[in-house]
């Protein structure tokens, strides 16, 4: 197979090469420059500029970044759900990709960061063992799953996925979708667009005005972060209990583990500042009704002091916040007076509750007293709420200034040696072509990142195919399973019957766990899948490539075996003869 400009230079770099074609999420943990070169990939991707001439995007361009990043989302929900099953893409062992990385990273360092190698997450995050939310208690303590990064491409191509109506993908994957289609659509530039990632989840922070967060099929505004609801407390999870390990941008990365760190030190700070302020809010009524919202464990300590038909009442706060559940309307804002009327007439009493505290008293003294820094309210809460029989009273003012203000856990940036790579100047007013023709140009100079992106696009015209290969003999285990038994003959016949059409447009190629999952592909990419299968029957196996028009492949049980013949038709437009 020849060389060329983008090749592999040694291992490490076929390793991470490879690693751009199967893009598991354990990859893009070792290899973090990875995660952003799927955004680049799906930015080449012809997929979401089609997205440009559907009417729901029309006159985007002219609107706000809220408005365009909640019409990204809606399309986004209406399009995708979210997967993170086992038997997508697969099982491996912890022994076996430890060996593999065992040249990148430290194990027990890697195991303190990552779900798949003993991380156990916070005992908030998930109240059973990390191993059983992920539905892998049935398998031996070493086997974790090859969850994989999918592509725009991969991720569309789940209709036609048996029990999928649309598209699907897991976090990173919506997390990549969400920045290309900003940038595709929404004409935003990727300056103030930042990913970042903890050790079981991904998400990603727009630093426009008050700072949006994009939290898989969801869009979170900062008045949003704030409400009380089940929803927001979902996507404040990872960042309040969860180390962030990798924030992603297009100057490049910020990685817990490495002590290098290539994004630009400018937009880091930047990004540093937006995100903090995202997760700060002065204490005022509205914000405080929204934290006894989430807090059940107060409600009974609690009362609401109303005038109704002209006379005095009082309703006990669980009355007020079980009519919220179903209410449009709320408590903390404006809307209370149509929440009040809402509530079922045996909530009210004439005579205060014993034991409750009078809640219109903290609202007439946060509004009297708005603006303070938080701590200057200890004396007020401390002392108003000292004698309260209700339990865990002590603890409530700690939670409230937990929920105004988180310090996110960013990688420790006075240890780490800026070493910023040339940028890459792309922005939206360039058409797809600009951008693809830029990127091989890039990577053809060898900019770490273009050369990343050209891989994980799985441009085959202007990459060398050792990495595609290696990835799709090592690293495709779903087809193995789903062809274990059958004869060399019965999965010829199998891959002849499936309709001769690609995922990918071009002369892009699919890996054999997407040809099987999607049931379909070009000729030269059933030839992979089933030199895949082959392999697992026969490890001496050698074979001799055609690739044009037709595909034929002429393999070998050994170099003196048995030999088969492998014949397809291929519409990728690519050449090649090799022999593996």
């Amino acid at each position: 197979m020849q060389k060329n400009l983008t090749s592999p230079k040694d291992a490490r770099e076929l390793e991470l090469f490879s690693s751009a074609a199967s893009l598991s999420d354990m990859e893009i943990f070792i290899f973090p420059d990875l995660m952003y070169a799927l955004v680049l990939a799906n930015i080449m991707s012809p997929e979401i500029w089609k997205w440009r001439e559907d009417p729901w995007f029309k006159g985007i361009e002219k609107k706000s970044a809220a408005y365009k990043t909640n019409r990204v989302k809606q399309y986004i929900m209406d399009h995708f759900v979210f997967n993170l099953d086992l038997e997508t893409w697969g099982l491996t062992t912890k022994e076996k990709e430890l060996e593999r990385f065992k040249e990148f990273v430290d194990p027990a360092a890697l195991a303190q960061s990552n779900a798949l190698f003993g991380y156990g997450g916070d005992k908030y995050y998930y109240d059973v063992d990390i191993r059983r939310h992920f539905g892998l208690e049935k398998y031996d303590s070493d086997v974790i799953p090859y969850w994989k990064t999918e592509t725009v491409e991969a991720m569309a191509a789940f209709r036609h996925k048996e029990g999928y109506a649309c598209g699907a993908g897991e976090c990173v994957s919506l997390s990549a979708l969400y920045v290309a289609a900003l940038f595709i659509v929404g004409r935003m530039p990727l300056d103030n667009i930042f990913m970042i990632a903890t050790p079981l989840h991904s998400q990603n922070f727009i630093a426009e005005k008050d700072g949006l967060l994009t939290n898989n099929r969801r869009l979170v505004t900062k008045k949003m972060w704030y409400n009380g609801t089940e929803l927001s407390a979902k996507a404040r999870r990872s960042v309040e209990h969860e180390r962030i390990t990798i924030v992603s941008h297009i100057s490049g990365i910020m990685h817990t583990f490495y002590k290098q760190a290539t994004i630009d030190p400018e937009r880091y700070a930047f990004f540093q500042k937006k995100f903090k302020e995202f997760l700060h809010a002065d204490l005022t009524f509205e914000y405080f009704a929204n934290f006894l919202y989430s807090r059940e464990c107060y409600w009974d300590c609690f009362q609401y002091r109303h005038v109704r038909n002209g006379k005095e009442c009082f309703i006990p706060l669980p009355c007020i916040f079980n009519t919220q559940h179903s209410s449009k309307n709320r408590f903390g804002n404006e809307s209370r007076k149509a929440l009040l009327e809402e509530i079922d007439s045996r909530c009210f009493s004439a005579a205060p509750y014993p034991g409750k505290i009078l809640i219109n008293q903290i609202e007439e003294y946060l509004e009297t007293h708005s603006g303070l820094p938080f701590g200057q309210y200890a004396e007020y809460f401390n002392t108003h709420l000292a004698g309260c029989p209700c339990p865990n009273m002590e603890n409530l003012f700690h939670e409230l200034g937990r929920f105004l203000e988180i310090e996110p856990r960013l990688p420790a940036e006075k240890e780490k040696e800026y070493v910023p790579s040339a940028p890459l100047e792309i922005h939206p007013g360039q058409s797809r072509e600009e951008i693809c023709q830029y990127l091989r140009l890039k990577a053809s100079e060898r900019h770490p990142l273009a050369l990343l992106s050209l891989y994980a696009w799985r441009d085959m015209e202007h990459t060398d195919w050792k990495p595609f290969i290696k990835a799709a003999v090592e690293r495709n285990p779903v087809c193995r399973q789903g062809c274990q038994g059958l004869s060399v003959g019965q999965i010829q016949e199998i891959l002849q019957n499936l309709p001769n059409e690609s995922i990918y447009e071009g002369p892009r190629i699919a890996q054999p766990d997407e040809v099987w999952n999607f049931h379909r592909g070009d000729g030269i990419e059933k030839a992979f899948l089933f030199w895949n299968l082959f392999l697992e029957r026969f490890p001496q196996a050698v074979s001799e490539w055609t690739v044009g028009p037709e595909v034929k492949v002429r393999f070998k049980t050994g170099p003196a075996g048995e030999a088969f013949l492998f014949e397809g038709v291929s519409g990728k437009g690519l050449k090649a003869r090799f022999s593996l």
